[in-house]
C-alpha cells in the first residue's frame, strides 16, 4: 500500500511540477513584458485603443487576421504589441482586429484634415477651402461681407423693431473708415463685442459694409439718403460722392425741394445749388410737389429770397399758405390765420405782394387773415396812389414776371376732322416792356 502510495505521489508530481513552472512562466513572461514595454510604446498603445476606422464597403479584400502578423509582431523590435485580451494587434499605434486591407487606403477626399470645414462664429459654416475659389483679394473680402466667418465684432443696428445683427470685421472696418479706426484702434478704443448704432437705418449700415469690403455701391431711390447719411457719420467721401451723383442723376421738379432740404442738411452745396436751379426753371410744378409742405422753414426762406423763381407772386403766395398749414399740423396747432402768420414768421415778408395786380391782391392775400388791417391798407395805397407810400415788403421783381399775363395761340381754331385731340400750341408770357415767357403746347 505504501509503495502504491509513493507511485501515486510520483504520478502526481510531475502535474504539481508543471502546474507550479506554468505559473512561474505566466508570472516572469508578464514581467518581461512589462519591462520591455517603453512608456511611448504604453502611450502608442493607449492611443491606438482610440482610434476608430471606416471601411469602405465598396472595397472586399482579403481579411488580416491576427496570426498573420505573428512574424511580424516577433521581429518587429517591439514596435508590434499583442494584446490576447482583446485578440488585438497594436501596430505602431494603429489597432488592427479583423481589419480589411482596404482600410488602410484612405481616399485622398476622405482624408481627415485639420478642420472639414471652417466653423465661423455664430456656428455659421463655411465651405471648407473657400478661400481657392476666389482669384483675387477683393474677391476674398466680399465674400466675408456679412458673414460670421472669422467675424471679431457686431453691430445692432436700428431701432426697435426693426433692429438687426450684423457681423464685420474690425480689420476691415479700420482700412476703409478713419471713425471704425479710432473706434477699434485709438485710444479709447472699444472692448464691447456687440455695438449698437440706432441712428441708422439697418439697409444704409448694409450698404456702407458692402462698399467697404468690395468697393460695390448699392443704393437705391429708398436707400440713397439714408445711405449718405450713413456715408458722412463713418466718413467715407467715396460712397458720399456715389450718393450725391445718384442724386443728380434722379434730381426732378417733383423732388427738389426735398432734395434741397437734404443737401442743406447734409452740407452738398454742389446739390443745393442744382436743386435751386431746378425750382428757378420749373418753379410751379415743384410748388405742387408733395414734398413742398414738408421742407423746413430756412429752407422755404432761402427760395423765397431768390429772384429768379419762374412763377407769378399770387401762385407764390398760395403755395405758402399751404406749407404753413401743413406746419400748424406739424405744431398741433389749428391753422387759424393768426397762427399760420405766427408759424411764417420772416417767410412773409419774404412775399413779394407789391408785384401782384390790385385784382390778384384783392382776391387772394387781402382775405386771407394772414395780413393785417394796416398792412391790407398799405398795399391798396401802394397799388392807387402816386407817389407810392413806403411799405414793408420787396418789390423787385422775380425773373420779369410782371405785369399781366398773356397767351398767344398758333391758331384761332382746330378742325375735329383731322382726328387731333389736344389743344392748340400757344404761348404764355407776362408783358413786361419785353415778352418773357415759354412754349406750351
Amino acid at each position: 500500500m505504501e509503495k502504491e502510495k509513493d507511485k501515486g505521489n510520483s504520478k502526481d508530481q510531475p502535474q504539481t511540477a508543471r502546474n507550479h513552472r506554468s505559473s512561474d512562466g505566466n508570472k516572469t513572461g508578464s514581467a518581461n513584458r512589462s519591462q520591455n514595454q517603453s512608456p511611448t510604446a504604453s502611450n502608442a498603445s493607449s492611443a491606438a485603443n482610440t482610434v476608430t476606422h471606416s471601411t469602405s464597403p465598396a472595397v472586399n479584400n482579403e481579411i488580416i487576421s491576427r496570426e498573420r502578423y505573428e512574424g511580424i509582431s516577433s521581429s518587429a523590435n517591439n514596435s508590434v504589441f499583442s494584446n490576447g485580451a482583446s485578440n488585438q494587434i497594436s501596430l505602431q499605434g494603429l489597432c488592427i482586429s479583423q481589419i480589411s486591407l482596404s482600410t488602410l487606403i484612405v481616399p485622398v477626399n476622405s482624408a481627415p484634415t485639420p478642420a472639414s470645414s471652417l466653423q465661423a462664429q455664430g456656428n455659421s459654416p463655411a465651405p471648407f477651402n473657400w478661400q481657392a475659389t476666389k482669384t483675387g483679394v477683393k474677391e476674398r473680402l466680399a465674400y466675408l461681407f456679412n458673414t460670421d466667418i472669422m467675424s471679431d465684432i457686431h453691430f445692432l443696428v436700428g431701432k426697435e423693431p426693426n433692429t438687426q445683427m450684423i457681423p464685420a470685421h474690425k480689420f476691415v472696418l479700420s482700412v476703409g473708415s478713419a471713425v471704425f479706426d479710432a473706434q477699434f484702434n485709438g485710444a479709447m478704443a472699444t472692448k464691447d463685442s456687440t455695438i449698437e448704432i440706432p441712428d441708422v437705418e439697418p439697409a444704409a449700415f448694409l450698404a456702407l459694409l458692402k462698399f467697404l469690403y468690395s468697393d460695390e455701391v448699392q443704393i437705391g431711390p429708398e436707400t440713397v439718403m439714408t445711405t449718405l447719411y450713413t456715408a458722412k457719420k463713418y466718413a467715407v467721401p467715396a460712397l458720399e460722392k456715389a450718393c450725391v451723383e445718384f442724386l443728380k442723376k434722379n434730381l426732378s421738379s417733383d423732388n427738389a425741394f426735398m432734395l434741397l432740404t437734404q443737401a442743406r442738411l447734409f452740407d452738398e452745396p454742389q446739390l443745393a445749388a442744382l436743386c435751386l436751379e431746378t425750382i428757378d426753371k420749373n418753379t410751379s410744378e415743384a410748388l405742387a410737389a408733395d414734398g413742398f409742405t414738408d421742407i423746413d422753414h430756412e429752407t422755404l426762406c432761402v427760395v423765397l429770397e431768390r429772384d429768379t423763381l419762374g412763377i407769378r407772386e399770387c401762385k407764390l403766395f398760395s403755395a405758402v399758405c399751404r406749407w404753413s398749414e401743413a406746419e400748424c399740423g406739424r405744431r398741433n396747432i389749428h391753422p387759424t390765420p393768426e397762427n399760420q402768420r405766427h408759424v411764417l414768421g420772416r417767410v412773409l415778408r419774404l412775399i413779394r405782394f407789391p408785384l401782384m395786380s390790385i385784382e390778384e391782391f384783392a382776391i387772394g392775400a387781402a382775405q386771407s387773415g394772414i395780413l393785417e388791417d394796416r398792412e391790407v391798407v398799405q398795399l391798396f395805397l401802394y397799388f392807387t396812389v402816386n407817389p407810392k407810400p413806403s411799405i414793408n415788403f420787396q418789390d423787385v421783381p422775380r425773373c420779369c414776371l410782371t405785369g399781366k399775363e398773356q397767351v398767344v395761340s398758333r391758331f384761332c381754331q382746330i378742325e375735329s376732322r383731322w382726328g387731333y385731340s389736344g389743344t392748340s400750341d400757344r404761348i404764355r408770357g407776362i408783358t413786361c416792356g419785353r415778352f418773357c415767357g415759354h412754349h406750351q403746347t
